[in-house]
């Protein structure tokens, strides 16, 4: 199958027009970013409108942390395998990424990070920080589309670099969509440096353009690849979708619990 059918096409968004190619490919994954543009799911404005004594609960952020990390952690450790990356130059490039994420000073990383900030707020684990480990260990812990997503980044990340180039695009719109819903509860939480340090260094946009720029070069190198990259890039963002779903029924769920709705008898 051609990836220029309307079928394609459609996924990449309305305003792409021609052929998707090597040279618009960064154009191609900006648009499919903005179709999957996470801050547009329910789940944070309902988590933001949430009543503080829910929003609040211990367990109730535990499972939001258990969740949102279960994601990120996948994400993170997917990036080490990543293809087509071998050469020095190539690898220098990666490496950098990897110390944003995990070679912070202080031995500290983002997954800590995350994890400090939750539990700041009130958050009662579900599971300890050594404990989010191979994939297939985590997913027993996780829901279906949760873990669908820790799989499926898992097994496309070390296939093609189109779903991380999807994600890191992605990425800096949900992380402000989640602090701005977080915030409505906990104010100070703007200032944990999971959410703090990637915006004042500008973390996630610096991720998303190294991610364009790079596969782009290997494109060039091997044009080929142009399909799947695509594919899969838009595989990866469906599963986000998922994953914000899941954690809008969460949120739904913990509010109709705390204000169930009463019917008046006649």
């Amino acid at each position: 199958m051609s990836i220029f059918d309307n079928e394609t096409m459609h996924s990449f968004g309305q305003d792409i027009s021609g052929s998707i190619t090597i040279e618009n490919y960064p154009d191609a994954i900006k648009a499919l970013a903005e179709q999957h543009r996470p801050s547009r799911m329910p789940f944070f404005r309902n988590l933001a409108r949430l009543d503080h004594a829910v929003a609040s609960d211990p367990l109730f952020l535990g499972k939001l942390h258990l969740i949102y990390q279960s994601a990120m952690h996948a994400t993170r450790t997917a990036v080490y395998h990543l293809p087509y990356l071998d050469s020095p130059a190539l690898r220098k490039r990666k490496l950098r990424i990897f110390i944003d994420d995990d070679g912070l000073p202080g031995g500290d990383t983002h997954h800590y990070q995350l994890t400090r900030a939750f539990r700041r707020i009130g958050a009662q684990c579900i599971l300890e920080d050594d404990e989010f480990g191979e994939a297939e260990a985590l997913c027993r812990h996780l829901d279906g589309e949760t873990a669908e997503f820790v799989r499926l980044a898992h097994a496309l990340y070390s296939r093609s670099l189109g779903p991380w180039c999807a994600i890191e695009v992605m990425s800096i719109d949900w992380m402000r969509a989640l602090v701005d819903a977080l915030a409505v509860h906990f104010p100070r939480l703007v200032h944990e440096p999971y959410f703090a340090e990637c915006f004042s260094e500008m973390v996630e946009e610096r991720h998303a353009e190294e991610s364009l720029v790079v596969t782009q070069m290997v494109l060039r190198a091997r044009p080929v690849l142009l399909s799947e990259t695509l594919r899969d890039a838009r595989f990866m963002a469906e599963a986000l979708d998922a994953v914000w779903r899941h954690l809008d029924r969460i949120t739904c769920s913990a509010s109709h619990a705390q204000f169930p709705t009463t019917s008046s008898s006649t």
